[in-house]
C-alpha cells in the first residue's frame, strides 16, 4: 500500500516528517522501476495501477511543496 494513501476520517490530521517524504521519495522510485521493467516487457496494462499510483504520490509532494513556506525549504 502507498504511503500517500491514508483513510479519509485521518486527512488531514497526520504529521508530514522528513522520514515520510523520504519513503514517499522511495515508494516512487521503486514505482518507476517497475512501470519501467513492464514497458520493457510490452505489459502496458499492468502499467497503469502503477502509474496512478505514482501520480497521486506526485500530487501530494506536489500539495505539500505549495503548501510549505518558502523560507522553510531548502535550496541546497
Amino acid at each position: 500500500m502507498s504511503v500517500v494513501f491514508v483513510p479519509e476520517r485521518l486527512r488531514g490530521k497526520a504529521e508530514v516528517t522528513p522520514e515520510t517524504l523520504q519513503r514517499l521519495l522511495d515508494e516512487n522510485d521503486q514505482l518507476i522501476r517497475c512501470i519501467v521493467e513492464y514497458q520493457n516487457k510490452g505489459r502496458a496494462t499492468e502499467c497503469v495501477q502503477y502509474q496512478h499510483i505514482l501520480h497521486r504520490n506526485l500530487i501530494y509532494l506536489a500539495t505539500i511543496a505549495d503548501a510549505t513556506p518558502a523560507s522553510v525549504q531548502k535550496t541546497d
